[in-house]
């Protein structure tokens, strides 16, 4: 118990919170910066089994955020070099490596024996399937992001309400590390506050912090928060399915243009987000309405569009890419 001492000697945590967090398990998604301090201080501090999941590899522009990898990590898959370097840190701690993208078609399994999640991903996509399977199966979610020099942490699910319950509605521009860029040390930050809610949910110690939302901008330095556990989960919210779920009976529509990609379905209509509401485009009643994009932004800003003149179901698929994306 050496190893755990200094942890061990603070007043609320002691070896009965040590012995709950040996026997934890946890579901890690994204292998990136976000999940580098995660990953670092949940097998520092203990964690008996920690299933860690992402489908990429590392490059070159990962380094000055993603500080569990290094240049001779280059073109490995994240979730390899992860474990290995968790392993060297900890070798009590087991780490489970999975090189899949989570997806609507995998993601019950991979929580099924976890008692926390923790979303470490860089994708719109991701967050919400993890938050419905985390809503459904009772499990706490602690989600993070991270835009430019801002981000934010927060305790979903379980006990508290889901993300659809903070964040119903599409927001008018979603940012990507790819497109407006990130600064290293905010992912850490946050990817430090992660860790953190997550050993407290894990061991029982402290204020929960599931039902809250912290925030940080690391230009302006400002700190905030704010708590949401009497929030009600929309009546309504278009859900992902997994690309394999569409059938000949749906109407399809892709949203990709044919310079992205091929027809996600043979019978798909292609057509932009801007033409979804004319009355050429509407599913016969009865029929279930399944928009397709790349990360799922299109897909939901379209089923937004359609809900206004057309009520049956619509659900969303996300195709995504071979590699699973770019994550924080």
């Amino acid at each position: 118990m050496s190893r755990y001492a200094r942890q061990i000697a603070v007043p609320e945590f002691g070896e009965q919170a040590q012995s709950r967090l040996a026997s934890a398990r946890v579901l890690v998604v994204g292998a990136g910066g976000l999940a580098a301090p995660v990953l670092q201080y949940l097998a520092g501090a203990g964690a008996g089994f920690i299933r860690v999941m992402d489908g990429d590899v590392v490059s070159l522009s990962n380094l000055h955020r993603q500080t569990l990898f290094r240049e001779a990590d280059l073109g490995r898959l994240k979730v390899q070099a992860a474990a290995e370097a968790v392993a060297a840190l900890n070798p009590d701690c087991v780490v489970c490596p999975v090189a899949k993208s989570l997806t609507p078609a995998n993601v019950d399994a991979m929580l099924r024996d976890c008692d926390l999640v923790l979303d470490c991903a860089d994708s719109f996509a991701a967050s919400y399937i993890l938050s419905d399977a985390c809503l459904c199966a009772q499990v706490p979610l602690i989600s993070a992001s991270v835009v430019g020099s801002s981000g934010y942490v927060g305790g979903f699910c379980a006990a508290a309400p889901s993300l659809r319950a903070i964040f119903p509605d599409l927001p008018p521009r979603l940012g990507s590390c790819a497109e407006d860029g990130v600064l290293g040390p905010v992912v850490g930050i946050i990817g430090a506050m992660q860790a953190q809610m997550a050993l407290t949910v894990l061991t029982g110690i402290g204020a929960s912090p599931m039902g809250r939302v912290l925030s940080v901008d690391g230009l302006e330095w400002r700190f905030g928060g704010f708590g949401f556990l009497g929030a009600p989960e929309p009546a309504h919210g278009p859900r992902f399915i997994a690309p394999q779920d569409m059938h000949i009976t749906d109407f399809i529509i892709d949203l990709r243009g044919a310079e992205e990609a091929e027809l996600a379905h043979p019978c798909a209509h292609r057509a932009r987000v801007a033409d979804i509401a004319s009355p050429d485009l509407r599913p016969a009643d009865g029929q279930r309405a399944v928009m397709v994009c790349r990360t799922g932004q299109r897909s939901w800003a379209a089923a937004e569009r359609l809900a206004t003149v057309w009520p049956g179901e619509i659900t969303l698929v996300a195709m995504g890419d071979d590699t699973g994306g770019n994550t924080i």
